[in-house]
């Protein structure tokens, strides 16, 4: 209706020459009304320009999704569900991130960022934050020390990044990634533990199965990245098998009075009942989001689980060198339990040498660990935090070619420091078909 009103006002009433104090002369159509020429004129320059004004609209956004994970990986360890929503206005594209990254030993981390500002500029920030987040999860850092580097690239950036300064000089140059809020959780399905350190004002929000209640847990405070402050802290969260943990960016209540009012309105959305983490996804953004947003919005929706028992064996060893025998013989049984015979030999040469090292350099309790999971999983955990380096070993030294040949032998290996020492872990593929 709308549309025939406007082809009549237009081409019968206002293109009449008698209306209004002008007309112009328009060839092969004869004289015209001033008022319809003015009118269609204007907007067929409008819908010239409307590409010019939305290409910057446009590649923000395509370079913010080019940016996110294309699709999360899966995971023994949790279930994940995401969605990402774009602001509407040209201006609006913004540099919220999620990711879910796996790490050593099963564990799995958790992120979700919130870059400040709009455009390709803070979409860009999100790429490269995203991906130190990335490399400094490979670390097996702890989110609190995680979080405290990640900080001093940002600093380090914004103090590089002035012009005509000379080195050692701070420089008033701003960078995008000051200021960013970030939420970093790391859970682990053996402990059924997750340990959480946030930058900003992130909240996390938390559903166990059998209650079903919706709980805000409280994180250590935390300066936004770059902006100095107290040294961030991390917290440890025991979760019970299928609980939901909601991580998500402040877009996400801005449909909300406050953000009281949104925390208790995203409360009655999870408390809908069980349902699959897409659908659930799908709910919550009806709920929280009904109509267009002028910010951007992250959600990642994570439904954690405890790995198997059947799944992983530990021993604690004794410091002793006749003790490396006996764990050689229960790995060897281990293995032929999980019919994983073909990785017998190298799994014990791997043991022992780990083992070895252990009682010779460091002394006191000793555990080790094998985990079948998409991986054959071999950790050995002792009280000393020193790593030990990878090297080439001469012609002539009688020692130094332990590690080495593990890294031949291996898919992946690395070290990561706990609370009372360190772990040095192995990964190697499983054989065709023996999939967990």
């Amino acid at each position: 209706m709308m549309i025939l009103l406007f082809c009549y006002a237009a081409f019968v009433v206002y293109a009449d020459p008698g209306y209004g104090a002008s007309a112009v002369d328009l060839p092969l159509i004869g004289r015209t009304g001033g008022v319809t020429v003015l009118g269609l004129g204007a907007l067929s320059i409008g819908l010239l320009l409307m590409p010019v004004v939305t290409r910057g609209h446009t590649v923000a956004l395509k370079l913010q999704r080019s940016l996110l994970p294309r699709r999360l990986p899966r995971h023994a360890a949790v279930d994940t569900a995401s969605r990402y929503v774009p602001a509407d206005s040209g201006s609006g594209v913004g540099g919220d991130w999620y990711d879910v990254i796996p790490l050593s030993g099963t564990r799995v981390a958790l992120v979700v960022g919130d870059v400040v500002g709009h455009g390709l500029r803070a979409a860009a920030t999100m790429g490269r934050l995203r991906t130190g987040v990335r490399v400094l999860a490979r670390l097996d850092l702890s989110p609190d020390e995680l979080l405290s580097r990640l900080a001093d690239l940002v600093e380090q950036t914004a103090h590089e990044g002035g012009p005509g300064r000379g080195p050692g000089h701070w420089t008033s140059h701003h960078d995008a990634a000051l200021g960013v809020s970030c939420l970093y959780a790391v859970y682990n399905p053996v402990a059924g533990k997750c340990s959480i350190a946030r930058a900003g004002d992130p909240v996390l929000v938390v559903v166990p199965p059998r209650t079903g209640v919706v709980d805000c847990p409280e994180l250590p405070p935390g300066p936004p990245l770059g902006m100095g402050g107290p040294p961030y802290q991390s917290t440890e969260l025991v979760l019970t098998p299928g609980s939901l943990l909601v991580l998500f960016t402040e877009g996400l209540l801005q449909a909300a009075d406050d953000h009281d009012a949104g925390l208790a309105q995203l409360s009655r959305a999870l408390a809908g009942g069980p349902a699959p983490l897409e659908a659930l996804c799908d709910r919550v953004v009806s709920a929280m989001l009904p109509g267009p947003v002028d910010v951007d919005a992250t959600l990642l929706m994570v439904r954690t689980r405890l790995l198997d028992r059947n799944q992983y064996a530990e021993w604690a060893v004794l410091p002793d060198p006749a003790a490396v025998a006996t764990i050689r013989t229960a790995v060897s049984k281990q293995l032929r339990d999980w019919g994983l015979d073909d990785l017998a030999f190298t799994t014990e040469l791997i043991v022992s040498e780990l083992v070895t090292n252990a009682i010779r350099y460091v002394g006191g309790p000793i555990q080790v660990r094998l985990i079948r999971d998409r991986a054959l999983i071999c950790e050995v955990s002792d009280t000393g935090h020193t790593s030990p380096n990878l090297r080439h070993a001469a012609s002539d030294d009688e020692g130094g070619r332990g590690l080495f040949i593990i890294a031949q032998m291996t898919h992946h290996w690395g070290t990561r420091y706990t609370r009372t020492g360190k772990t040095i872990w192995t990964e190697q593929d499983l054989p065709s078909g023996s999939g967990p």
